[in-house]
C-alpha cells in the first residue's frame, strides 16, 4: 500500500503547494494522511485534521506567483493557488461552478472512494472498520443485472462439475474425489459420495448424471438409483457432452470415446473412438450437428456427428484450448495463449430479458460478463480463486465453482439493481 508515516504525508504537502513552506508555524505541522482518505482512528492524532492554509503572502507575491504558474509548477501550482484564496478561476473546478468543491480537495460531499476491484479480505472475515469508505469492494461482483444468492460450502479443492439433473437437486463434483448433493430449497448439502479419484467434469442428460474419473465414467440414473462404470478411458476424463444419442468423453491421452444407450440392455455400449488429438482433451461442445473438441494440443477439431469423421483442424491458438463454443454461426474459443490473462472457461446463456450473454472466466479470479453480439462488458464476478466451471440453470439461474472449493448460486434480475 501506498502509505508511509512519513513519506505519504510528504507527498500531501507537496501537492499543496510544492515548495518548503515559508513560515515557521508550518515547518514541524503535518495533514493526517489518513484524515484525509476518511479513515483515522487516532483519538488525538499527532498530525492535523484539517488542510494547510497557504503562506502568508503579499500582493505583489501573488501577481509573480500567478505569472510563473503555468510554467513553473503545472497542474500542481495551480491547484495550490486555487486553494489560496486568490478567487475563483474559470478553469470548471471553482466552487461557483461545483458546489461540493471546498478546499479539502473535494472531499465533502464527494461521496465514497471509487473501489479496486478486490475483495476487501477484512469484508469476507466479517470486520471490516471502514464501511463504505473502505476502498476494496464489499461485494462479490461488479454490475447490476444479477445478484448473489447464496454460497454452497463444503468442498476441499477445487470444484470442476456442477448440474441440475432435475428440479430439487444440485450435484456437484470436485478434485476432493466427492460428489455432493445439495436441497435447492433449503441450500443444505443432504449427501456426499466420495467416488475415490479426481472428478475431472460431470454433465447431466435425462436421468442420468455422468462424471469423468480416472480411466472411466461413471453413469448414474437418479430415477433408477442406480449407476454403471463405462470402462475404455486411458487416464483422467476431462470433458464430457451428449450429442446425436451418443455420449463422449475427452481423456487423458489425447482420444474421444463414444457410448450409445441400448434400451434392450439397459446399458450403454461402446459406439466409436475418436483419435487425432495428440494431448488430452479439455472440453467439447456439440452444435450444428458437429462435434467442436479443444485439447492441450492447442488445436479444435471439428467431427461430422454423423460420420465421425474429422473435417477440420483449426489451429490458431498458441496454447492449451480450454472451452469451446457455438453461438448462432461463430466458434468462439478460450486459451491460456493469452500474455495477460488466460481464459478458463466459457458458458452461454440468456439472461432476464431473453438477451444472449457469455460469461467469460479467467485466470485472474474474474468472470466477465458480456453482451453477444456487441462483447460490450455488464458486469464481473470475483472470487478469491480462479472458477473453474460457469454453468446455466433454469428459471434464471446459474452457478460458479471456484478452486476454494465454493458453489455459488446466481440469478438474473428482472430490474436492475443501483450501482454501488
Amino acid at each position: 500500500m501506498d502509505i508511509e508515516s512519513n513519506g505519504g504525508n510528504k507527498r500531501v504537502f507537496h501537492r499543496l503547494g510544492n515548495k518548503q513552506p515559508q513560515h515557521h508555524q508550518f515547518q514541524q505541522q503535518k495533514v493526517c494522511f489518513h484524515w484525509q482518505a476518511g479513515r483515522c482512528t487516532r483519538n488525538p492524532c499527532a498530525f492535523l485534521h484539517r488542510e494547510l492554509p497557504p503562506p502568508p503572502s503579499s500582493h505583489h507575491h501573488h501577481q509573480s506567483s500567478s505569472s510563473s504558474t503555468s510554467t513553473s509548477y503545472n497542474g500542481a501550482s495551480k491547484r495550490a493557488h486555487g486553494l489560496g484564496g486568490s478567487g475563483p478561476k474559470n478553469d470548471g473546478f471553482s466552487s461557483r461552478k461545483n458546489p461540493n468543491f471546498n478546499n479539502t480537495w473535494g472531499r465533502v460531499g464527494a461521496g465514497p472512494p471509487k473501489k479496486l476491484e478486490r475483495v476487501c479480505n477484512y469484508w469476507v472475515q466479517g470486520n471490516c472498520s471502514y464501511g463504505d469508505n473502505c476502498k476494496f469492494l464489499h461485494s462479490w461482483s461488479i454490475g447490476g443485472s444479477f445478484s448473489l444468492l447464496t454460497t454452497l460450502e463444503g468442498h476441499q479443492k477445487v470444484v470442476t462439475g456442477i448440474t441440475l439433473p432435475s428440479g430439487d437437486k444440485l450435484y456437484t463434483g470436485s478434485k476432493d474425489e466427492n460428489v455432493r448433493i445439495w436441497d435447492c430449497a433449503s441450500g443444505q448439502c443432504v449427501n456426499a459420495i466420495p467416488l475415490g479419484g479426481e472428478i475431472g467434469c460431470m454433465i447431466s442428460e435425462g436421468p442420468w448424471v455422468f462424471i469423468g474419473l480416472p480411466n472411466m465414467v461413471k453413469a448414474w440414473n437418479i430415477e433408477t438409483v442406480t449407476d454403471m462404470s463405462l470402462s475404455g478411458p486411458v487416464g483422467q476424463v476431462y470433458s464430457l457432452v451428449v450429442g446425436n444419442d451418443l455420449l463422449f468423453a475427452g481423456t487423458q491421452d489425447g482420444s474421444i470415446l463414444a457410448w450409445k444407450f441400448n434400451p434392450a440392455t439397459n446399458c450403454f455400449e461402446p459406439a466409436a473412438s475418436l483419435t487425432g488429438h495428440t494431448l488430452a482433451v479439455v472440453t467439447m461442445f456439440v452444435g450444428a450437428n458437429r462435434l467442436y473438441s479443444g485439447s492441450m494440443d492447442n488445436s479444435i477439431r471439428v467431427w461430422n456427428l454423423e460420420t465421425l469423421q474429422c473435417i477440420q483442424v483449426l489451429t490458431e491458438h498458441t496454447s492449451v484450448v480450454m472451452s469451446v463454443l457455438c453461438w448462432e454461426q461463430f466458434l468462439l474459443s478460450a486459451s491460456l495463449d493469452n500474455t495477460i490473462k488466460g481464459i478458463l472457461s466459457l458458458c452461454g446463456m440468456f439472461d432476464s430479458e431473453a438477451k444472449p450473454v457469455v460469461l467469460c472466466s479467467t485466470n485472474d479470479n474474474f468472470v466477465h460478463i458480456y453482451d453477444l453480439p456487441s462483447f460490450m462488458e455488464r458486469g464481473k464476478i470475483i472470487s478469491k480463486q480462479e472458477i473453474r466451471v460457469v454453468q446455466a440453470g433454469p428459471s434464471g439461474l446459474f452457478f460458479t465453482g471456484d478452486g476454494n472449493g465454493q458453489v455459488r448460486v446466481w440469478n438474473w434480475l428482472t430490474e436492475p439493481k443501483k450501482a454501488m
